[in-house]
């Protein structure tokens, strides 16, 4: 039945396209100079001639005919085309006529021919049809192919019938049989003039078209594999009905004509469809139409979508969580779809998803990922939810105060509650605080400042705010009476009321200053109401304050007016240096008030030398410095040293004179007259010439001593000046030279002696108190020089004990003054022999007998010790020399090594030692 449809269709069409028109057709002769080839021994344009003179009678009688010819007036031009006959009825004889007069000898530019003679025939608004006779290769234009494809879109029904007359070279039959393909006509070759005529005649000949068997295919891609899924066709034609069928391919035989087609894949409804021309043709070519289907949707890929709290590893959220989740192909997928985790199936490609953590209120950023084949997991992180706590505080308090605060929070080390103003940031957030651990309810100190705070509680490792309360900071109620006029330095008396919070204080400062500088002095609210404040020492506008001490803030204020004072002084106008002067005063008075004389022009401390309290009275006694020139007296006030007036002083140098005598022995006592002011505490002293400080004097004598003084002649022999000094800064007015000489001292010291002996020494010297013969070792100082000394006041010869160990030893005269020696001599020490006999070991506890013989010195004994012990240690136990030869000395208790040794009393030396195991 299906086959009956397509035949009645076949000869409907065919009958309305043999009732058209006959399309308007142009012969193309070639005129190249190849043409003038041989076939059989008879040139190829001559036979074209005669085969075309025949053709001509063979076309209908209404048929509009044309020639153009190519390559028949010019060598070498490929723009030698021409239509000699345009296309028209009753044309055959002029085209016989012009064919016979084709003359070949150009190039052979056939595919630029056809287009001449396609726009000769007007190919774009109806019909055409050119019949081209060539012999040989395009030689003009490079590509005819491509020429054909512009021909074939651009016309309205063109076809270009091709002739390849004794043609061989592949190339050219491939560009032929491209012309001829490619606009739908006939590609026919001719090896003489029988095929050449059989060829024309064939194409111009009314042809008798068939059906054709076209097979619809179903593919992904142009030119690949077939779909092998089912697929239901539907073929429309331009004119007749529908045509359906079935299968993933399907083929039916068309006539000619255009044709639609839509096929659905069954297992996923996926339409494609195409536009296709089936041609009219003689015989039953078969056609290939490729419908090109998308590509199917793939399996679903299962997604899981998991919502945590921190990172990617951390804890489900197990409140309800709500996911969005939208596809960039198909828009919104799932709506709050609640689940944690979430499973859902989900087409490869693109897709973002949202996730509401319901509890805390909060959405997470919309996130983008691609969904494989393969089954994923996406992981929404929300941050951990806020620590939150809560604070109770009053809504209002006065500034300074002390408040209760309660609170609830996590309470962490370190966390606490703080007090700042409003919409600060940072540190000021809290001005004042105290650490949660002070436990529910703290104490609160507000801020001094009146205005909106806010009691926060504060975590201690991020200074995140977890809760808070606001409060106004009101105002304390203060006030302040005092004078409205005092003098510098004056004391007042100031009544007050305010909070008198711990070491608040009221001081009063300069109009307009700042910090510190806010008070010269001040007084703690302490002390009570009313309290006494001290004016500062400089005239100007003050201002009284009230301040708290948190901060030192200023919370209340009245102007003060600090006035000059009265001062005087009355002093005489010329003095001695280092004189007591009488000065008359009349001033403040204010406690630490001073008067005192300086230098004129000095600065700081240096305006007074020396300075007498007014507290003293009026008039008061002033020392005038040491030095002579001109000096200021003045008035100071005690508050800042502040100087009020002053009045001016000479000082004269005072008359000193100075008797001694020009030579001494070293520690001699001489006698110094002398003449001067006589100030307590002058002196007079020698000393080295060109001595400072203190080294200007070895020795000294107070001028209230007498007149003359004694002064002891310095140890040492060398050139000295005696100095008449002030009391006062030690200033020296006077001096005299004196030359020290050497003390004259002899001693008779044997070159040897035994050690521990006592040796006579007889000498001679100044024998002044206190100087000593003594005995030491060479080359020691200080107090080392003398191991043993007798003094010289016991008189000639001395008697010294030699020291116990040998060795090279001096005898030294040391006068007492500074126990410089005056005269050493040397002298050879012998430790004197012992020895000892005893038991080498022995119970502890037991008595042995020790016998020795030695020096057998005053007090001499034989102590028994621990080995390496010191001092004391060295005798545990002991018996006396005196006690005779041979000794029973009791043993220690404690066992261990011990040294049995002959001691010499004077100085504890040991001279002989035996070892002594004690078990």
């Amino acid at each position: 039945m299906l086959r009956l449809l397509f035949s009645i269709l076949f000869i409907s069409y065919v009958s309305a396209a043999a009732a058209q028109q006959n399309a308007n057709t142009i012969l193309v002769m070639d005129g190249s100079g190849s043409m003038w080839g041989q076939i059989d021994g008879v040139n190829k344009i001559v036979i074209a001639r005669d085969v075309v003179g025949d053709l001509l009678d063979s076309f209908p009688q209404d048929q509009n005919l044309g020639l153009t010819v190519y390559g028949h007036r010019e060598r070498g031009n490929c723009a030698d085309i021409e239509t000699v006959v345009a296309p028209g009825s009753d044309t055959k004889a002029q085209i016989r006529d012009a064919v016979n007069a084709i003359n070949p000898r150009g190039k052979t530019p056939m595919t630029d021919a056809i287009i001449a003679a396609a726009e000769a025939l007007r190919y774009t608004e109806e019909a055409a049809t050119v019949i081209l006779v060539s012999d040989g290769i395009e030689t003009c234009n490079p590509d005819p192919c491509a020429a054909a494809q512009a021909l074939e879109e651009a016309g309205i029904n063109f076809t270009a019938h091709v002739v390849g007359f004794d043609v061989t070279d592949p190339a050219a039959l491939a560009q032929m049989q491209c012309l001829a393909e490619e606009t739908g006509g006939q590609f026919l070759t001719a090896a003489n003039a029988s095929e050449l005529t059989t060829a024309l005649t064939t194409v111009v000949a009314e042809p008798v078209y068939v059906p054709q068997t076209v097979e619809l295919v179903g593919v992904l891609q142009r030119g690949g594999p077939e779909i092998t899924e089912p697929i239901r066709w539907n073929i429309l034609p331009e004119a007749g009905a529908n045509i359906d069928g079935n299968g993933p391919g399907f083929a039916l035989d068309l006539p000619g004509g255009v044709y639609n087609v839509v096929g659905i894949r069954e297992t996923d409804s996926a339409e494609a469809g195409i536009t296709f021309d089936v041609a009219a043709l003689e015989t039953d070519q078969g056609q290939r139409v490729e419908v090109v289907f998308p590509e199917p949707e793939p399996d679903p890929t299962e997604v899981t979508f998991r919502a945590v709290i921190g990172t990617a590893t951390g804890a489900v959220i197990d409140t309800p969580v709500f996911w969005d989740i939208s596809s960039e192909a198909d828009g919104v997928i799932l709506e709050e779809e609640t689940a944690n985790p979430l499973q859902a199936m989900l087409k490869q490609g693109s897709h973002t998803v949202t996730a509401y953590w319901a509890e805390q209120e909060v959405s997470s950023p919309s996130r983008q990922f691609i969904v494989t084949a393969d089954p994923r997991e996406i992981v929404v992180v929300f941050e951990p939810p806020a620590i939150t706590a809560s604070i109770g505080a009053p809504s209002t308090a006065v500034a300074g105060s002390t408040i209760e605060v309660t609170w609830d929070g996590p309470a962490n080390a370190g966390d606490y509650i703080g007090i700042g103003k409003t919409g600060v940031s940072g540190s000021a957030r809290w001005r004042n605080y105290a650490p949660v651990a002070d436990d529910t309810p703290l104490q609160l100190l507000v801020p001094p400042e009146p205005g909106q705070y806010a009691i926060s509680y504060f975590d201690d490792a991020t200074k995140d705010v977890l809760g808070a309360a606001q409060i106004d900071v009101m105002p304390a109620e203060i006030t302040i009476s005092g004078p409205a006029e005092v003098s510098v330095s004056e004391a007042f008396e100031v009544a007050w009321t305010g909070p008198d919070y711990s070491e608040d204080f009221i001081g009063v400062g300069i109009v307009g200053a700042s910090g510190s500088a806010q008070w010269k002095n001040y007084t703690p609210t302490a002390e009570g109401s009313p309290l006494t404040l001290r004016a500062p020492a400089a005239p100007g506008d003050y201002v009284i304050k009230y301040f708290f001490n948190q901060e030192n803030w200023p919370a209340f204020e009245v102007p003060l007016t600090v006035v000059e004072p009265q001062v005087s002084l009355t002093a005489p106008s010329e003095a001695d240096v280092s004189q007591m002067i009488e000065v008359a005063w009349t001033g403040p008075n204010t406690p630490g008030d001073f008067v005192g004389i300086g230098r004129v022009g000095a600065s700081g401390s240096g305006q007074w030398r020396n300075y007498t309290s007014t507290a003293d009275g009026n008039p008061l006694q002033l020392m005038t410095p040491s030095e002579p020139g001109d000096y200021v007296i003045k008035y100071f006030l005690d508050q800042g040293n502040t100087p009020l007036f002053e009045i001016p002083i000479t000082l004269r140098e005072p008359e000193v004179s100075l008797t001694a005598p020009a030579n001494a022995e070293v520690s001699t006592m001489i006698e110094v007259s002398w003449s001067g002011p006589n100030t307590p505490g002058d002196f007079i002293g020698i000393g080295v010439i060109g001595a400072s400080g203190s080294a200007q004097w070895r020795n000294y004598a107070e001028t209230s001593t007498g007149n003359p003084v004694q002064l002891l002649v310095p140890a040492k022999p060398g050139d000295y000046v005696i100095k008449y000094f002030l009391n006062q800064r030690n200033t020296p007015l006077l001096e005299e030279p004196i030359s020290v000489t050497p003390a004259r001292v002899t001693m008779e010291v044997p070159s040897v002696a035994t050690g521990g002996a006592v040796i006579e020494i007889p000498w001679t010297g100044p024998n002044h108190s206190g100087d000593f013969v003594g005995i030491g070792v060479s080359g020691a100082s200080g107090s080392a020089q003398w191991k043993s000394y007798a003094k010289t006041s016991d008189g000639s010869p001395a008697r010294l004990r030699v020291p116990t160990t040998g060795g090279d030893y001096v005898v030294k005269y040391f006068l007492d003054q500074r126990n410089t020696p005056v005269l050493t001599m040397p002298v050879s020490v012998t430790t004197p022999p012992a020895t000892l006999n005893a038991p080498s070991d022995a119970a502890s506890g037991s008595m042995i007998e020790v016998a020795w013989t030695g020096p057998n010195y005053d007090g001499d004994y034989i102590g028994i010790g621990k080995r390496g012990a010191s001092g004391s240690g060295q005798w545990r136990t002991y018996g006396a020399t005196a006690d005779g030869a041979v000794l029973t000395i009791a043993l220690p208790d404690e066992p261990g090594d011990y040294l049995i040794q002959y001691f010499v009393s004077a100085d504890r030396t040991a001279i002989a030692e035996r070892a002594l195991t004690i078990r």
